[in-house]
């Protein structure tokens, strides 16, 4: 498990409705669990929903107004099944990558009870205009809130 001082660990909960016939974490309602992780450790994308507790990195509150991040890629390696439980997975998570117009998250979730490893995760996002469609740079303000929070790739 990564344990990192960049390392921001956020709890998701599990949804009853999450588990399939076997009594695991349906594997579509990981990526939406890989979702919530992002939104718990670095903020809503701007101007969305209402305001609540600031994220540990408000990364999607400097985006530029009109500026949409959208996934590029999910990879996800299944190290062992999620079981449901009625408490919140653990899931560690930081920037593995920060590149000119793009930057890559890694995540491990790990089952809350037992403490093991179930799934290590990246998703890469790019930042587009939402008006012209445009694909935008990655700002020096997001860059410099993600280097305290960039680690090596899950993956690596």
């Amino acid at each position: 498990m990564e344990t990192s001082a960049h390392v921001i660990r956020v709890n998701v909960p599990m949804r009853w409705s999450d588990m399939d016939a076997y009594g695991h974490i349906n594997n579509v309602e990981v990526i939406r669990m890989l979702e919530e992780a992002r939104i718990l450790a670095f903020g809503p994308p701007g101007g969305t929903g209402a305001h609540g507790i600031e994220p540990p990195v408000p990364l999607f509150n400097t985006v530029p107004p009109n500026t949409q991040s959208l996934v590029s890629e999910h990879r996800v390696k299944y190290l062992a099944p999620l079981e449901y439980r009625n408490v919140p997975a653990d899931v560690d998570i930081w920037f593995s990558s920060v590149k000119g117009a793009s930057l890559t998250i890694s995540y491990l979730v790990s089952d809350p009870v037992t403490n093991k490893a179930c799934i290590k995760a990246e998703t890469t996002l790019a930042f587009v205009d939402a008006v012209t469609g445009a694909l935008l740079r990655v700002t020096a303000e997001q860059r410099e809130l993600c280097g305290r929070h960039t680690g090596t790739s899950v993956f690596a």
